[in-house]
């Protein structure tokens, strides 16, 4: 899938069946549940999962918190828009 079939996806209900943790969360994100997003990204404590909780955590402006997840990830903290950073890291775990 591609970041423009996955996008297509978000006039579901659901996320896609199969697709990992961390791209659930940013689904959820991306239809304005950060709740479920949230718990999404904390059912993947790798990587990628860290990424995603750290974004989430900025995007709840928990700049503390996020920093914390930025470190898990091994990233630098972002400070690029949060729509540029959610298509960065749709496209890493898309890829």
């Amino acid at each position: 899938m591609n970041l423009p079939e996955f996008r297509q996806t978000l006039a579901a209900n659901a996320p896609p069946a199969g697709i990992s943790h961390a791209l659930e969360a940013l689904w959820w994100d991306a239809k304005g549940d950060w709740n479920q997003a949230h718990a999404a990204a904390q059912k993947d404590d790798g990587r990628d999962g860290c990424a995603v909780h750290a974004y989430l955590h900025r995007v709840e402006g928990d700049l503390s918190n996020a920093g914390y997840w930025y470190k898990r990830a091994g990233r630098p903290q972002a400070t690029d828009a949060l729509a540029t950073e959610w298509e960065r890291l749709a496209r890493e775990l898309l890829a």
